[in-house]
């Protein structure tokens, strides 16, 4: 069973992780006579699963978080009791976000996407304090704890070494996007793809965007998070930059490969990611990348990309002038990621979970 109750998140990183993988690990699990269960939260799920994927409705809300992870517990326990009275037990709970359910009959699993909660500068101390305690409780229950990079790993490791024996690595993959020929648009712009929230570090653009003037407009594929959107179009308006900037929301994957192929460049100054899926897909796609010099984005973009550093706006704008002008991007010397690859070694790991906890 795979706890759903934070699936209908807008499209990002995460989302695809579920959507690519979901489909994949239930068909692994169901050639091997096992079978996949969703429980979905009061927002469903945002994407379509595939008919042989059970879903289980439940009325847990997405916030606030804390009445979540207590009311998700219970709505697991009702769901895994009826299943063993229906004759067809669960083995094992999957769950990817925090707090982790308590007191489950069975064992789960956690994929571990950041540690947004320790790393990311604009989180309060309380906040950091309460995390990292919420992080080590969820560890230590859970029976595997999946990462999405070695970037991921090496925190995770860094901050709770005694995790170490139980980490096992899914990854994400990039290969989801149709390919199409690099046809760079006669009005050139950068294109940021994924969410707009503080961690993006979308300021650091718009602060070279008005220091640069030469600089290509801005345009934002992906759904605000909390009030971003008002704060970046005010701090654009207050530079005189409305003008250069350019919102298209959550777009369809259609519409993301026409902008990759077009795209003078994809920019890409996060200060914290798991994984660096949109220089992953944009380098896939033969867009020349821009972007931070964050351990994530140097595992996937091996020297595919033009790296910066995120607190300078100078360095960025480097970065981006040394794309603009290159019709397609090199291939990156770091390795592919496939979502086949990413599905298997998801299975196995679920297979290995199920298996009796050693004594």
């Amino acid at each position: 069973m795979v706890s759903g109750t934070c699936l209908g998140q807008p499209a990002g990183g995460v989302r695809r992780h579920n959507a690519e993988l979901l489909p994949r690990v239930e068909r692994l699990l169901r050639e091997g006579g096992g079978s996949l269960t969703v429980m979905e939260g009061r927002t469903p799920v945002a994407w379509s699963l595939p008919s042989a994927i059970d879903r289980v409705q439940s009325d847990v809300p997405y916030q606030p978080v804390l009445h979540r992870a207590a009311l998700e517990s219970r709505a697991l326990k009702r769901c895994l009791a009826r299943a063993v009275q229906s004759g067809a037990p669960f083995d094992l709970v999957h769950t990817g976000h925090l707090p982790a359910p308590r007191r489950l009959p069975v064992p789960f699993t956690l994929t571990v996407h950041d540690l947004r909660s320790l790393d990311f500068g604009g989180v309060s101390l309380a906040r950091r304090f309460l995390g990292r305690r919420v992080l080590r409780d969820a560890f230590s229950r859970a029976r595997r704890v999946l990462y999405v990079s070695e970037a991921m790993r090496a925190r995770i490791v860094e901050e709770f070494p005694e995790t170490t024996p139980k980490l096992d690595l899914i990854g994400n993959g990039e290969d989801h996007l149709t390919r199409l020929p690099r046809a760079p648009s006669a009005s050139p712009f950068m294109l940021h793809v994924g969410h707009v929230e503080p961690r993006k570090n979308l300021s650091l653009i718009i602060e070279a965007m008005d220091r640069f003037p030469a600089l290509p407009r801005l345009v934002l594929a992906g759904a605000g998070k909390g009030g971003a959107i008002p704060r970046l179009i005010a701090a654009a308006g207050h530079r005189g930059l409305s003008a250069k900037i350019e919102l298209l929301g959550t777009v369809s994957d259609e519409t993301l490969a026409r902008l990759y192929s077009t795209a003078a460049c994809a920019v890409f100054p996060s200060v914290i990611e798991g994984f660096g899926i949109g220089p992953a897909e944009a380098l896939r796609a033969g867009c020349p990348v821009a972007a931070s010099a964050i351990p994530a984005h140097l595992e996937v973009s091996g020297s595919g990309a033009a790296l910066f550093s995120p607190s300078s706006p100078d360095d960025f704008a480097r970065a981006v002038m040394e794309c603009v002008g290159v019709s397609t991007a090199p291939a990156p010397h770091a390795p592919g990621h496939f979502w086949d690859e990413c599905a298997a070694r998801w299975h196995e790991a679920l297979l290995r979970s199920s298996e009796p906890a050693a004594r």
